[in-house]
């Protein structure tokens, strides 16, 4: 693949302007989508798709988009995301329509709802009945659908405590049936599991598909309580209730999926049951397709092997475990499978010992967090990996910015990227929302 090179003044200034009009657009749509009018922002958002397309399929192939001669660097301009009256929120999901998505805390911090946020603008998309809701995951269509996953008013008949615990405040983490949802036009519905309790969603493509996890009725020996249930990666959709099981690597027993794009390509994990949140449950990081189910490799160990994204080339990024000495706080490393290439360890910051990529865009940019401890405690800081090289993001904000930016969850094709920051006067950690633009050195 070619680097990627910076766009001509012409294609950044027309496509500046479709991008301008469809944030204008989408504003009005959050409030039309509750009135389930959407199509002015699906025409609008063909056009903008197949103007990203263009300038990108230029960038692939060195044609209008020539490298600037000037020696231009980029600079990110950081706004914070306002929350839902708690002090911690984090984006997790950018699109190329500039919708963020992911959590915001509600006041006194002990129950959290999943999050959009339209040029600024919070929208508090609520929850099915339980205390909690989030979208967890680099969602990354662009037809305005969001996924993520939601606690129900129903106790949990087994008392497990399920995948969702990890992702809500330890309060209200547990004790209720948690579902993947998917939300469109202003509306949460809940989406079916394989017979059991609870199931996971996470990433959506443009095609009407979300992939994740959930429970079928087997009771497995390999869980680890108060897991009971063991558990398959599914894909959801493009039917309103059709559900699709995807196979674990042969010997495994329980399954998750990640993130899928528009080809049909699926990443997730495979391994035991355990404790349904990672560590033996991701002894393999796998690739759906085409029917087939294949190991795409690890860094030395079989735990933690976590994919995170997927792009439409087959790109595809996450985390793994690089040593064994502490399963439950282990040492990780980001890592960038190239397609057709071989598993690549990203390494950490300077001076940092753990790693993490969540997001990775067209481009082969990837983003994530870099910790100094090696059971990813410390100080973290937001990374932003390109052209074989680990940036700490903080030293690319434009300045006058104050806040650390702590973690980087998301990255869209035109470089804009999501997560949470740290003030360090107040305490609070809100999402950020960091635009790039090219300044002279």
């Amino acid at each position: 693949m070619a680097r990627a090179r910076h766009w001509g003044p012409e294609v950044a200034s027309n496509l500046a302007r479709e991008n301008s009009s469809v944030l204008s657009c989408t504003r009005t749509v959050a409030e039309c989508a509750l009135d389930t009018k959407e199509a002015t922002v699906k025409t609008l958002m063909k056009r903008f798709v197949v103007l990203v397309a263009a300038l990108l399929t230029g960038v692939a192939h060195g044609g209008v988009f020539k490298a600037s001669q000037d020696n231009r660097q980029t600079q990110y301009h950081v706004t914070s995301l306002p929350s839902l009256g708690g002090t911690i929120s984090r984006g997790n999901s950018v699109n190329n329509r500039g919708w963020v998505a992911g959590y915001s805390n509600l006041a006194g911090n002990q129950s959290r709802h999943a999050t959009l946020w339209l040029d600024g603008t919070k929208v508090d998309l609520r929850t099915l009945g339980g205390p909690n809701s989030s979208v967890a995951w680099p969602v990354k269509n662009n037809v305005g659908r969001l996924a993520g996953i939601t606690q129900t008013a129903t106790p949990d008949p087994l008392g497990e405590n399920w995948s969702c615990s990890a992702f809500f405040p330890p309060a209200t983490a547990t004790g209720y049936v948690c579902l993947g949802f998917v939300w469109e036009s202003g509306v949460m519905r809940p989406l079916p599991t394989l017979g059991g309790s609870n199931g996971f969603a996470t990433g959506s493509n443009d095609l009407g598909q979300t992939v994740g996890w959930a429970e079928n009725t087997v009771h497995d020996p390999t869980c680890a309580p108060p897991q009971v249930l063991q558990f398959k990666a599914v894909i959801w959709g493009p039917g309103k209730d059709q559900i699709q099981e995807l196979p674990p690597i042969p010997g495994d027993t329980s399954s998750a999926a990640t993130a899928i794009n528009d080809r049909g390509q699926v990443v997730g994990i495979s391994g035991t049951c355990d404790q349904a949140v990672g560590r033996y449950t991701a002894a393999h990081a796998v690739l759906w397709e085409k029917g087939t189910v294949t190991d795409i490799g690890n860094l030395g160990r079989l735990s933690w092997n976590t994919p995170m994204a997927l792009n439409q080339q087959g790109d595809i990024a996450g985390f793994a475990a690089v040593s064994d000495s502490d399963p439950d706080n282990p040492q990780l490393h980001a890592f960038l499978l190239a397609k057709g290439g071989s598993i690549q360890d990203l390494g950490t910051l300077s001076g940092d010992l753990y790693s993490e990529a969540h997001g990775l865009n067209e481009r082969r940019q990837v983003v994530g967090v870099s910790c100094s401890n090696a059971d990813g405690s410390g100080i973290c800081r937001a990374f932003l990996w390109q052209h074989g090289v680990m940036t700490d993001l903080n030293t690319l904000v434009a300045p006058g910015y104050t806040n650390l930016l702590t973690t980087a969850q998301d990255i869209n094709d035109l470089g804009v990227i999501t997560g949470r920051v740290l003030d360090p006067i107040t305490g609070e950690r809100p999402a950020f929302l960091a635009t790039p633009s090219l300044t002279r050195p």
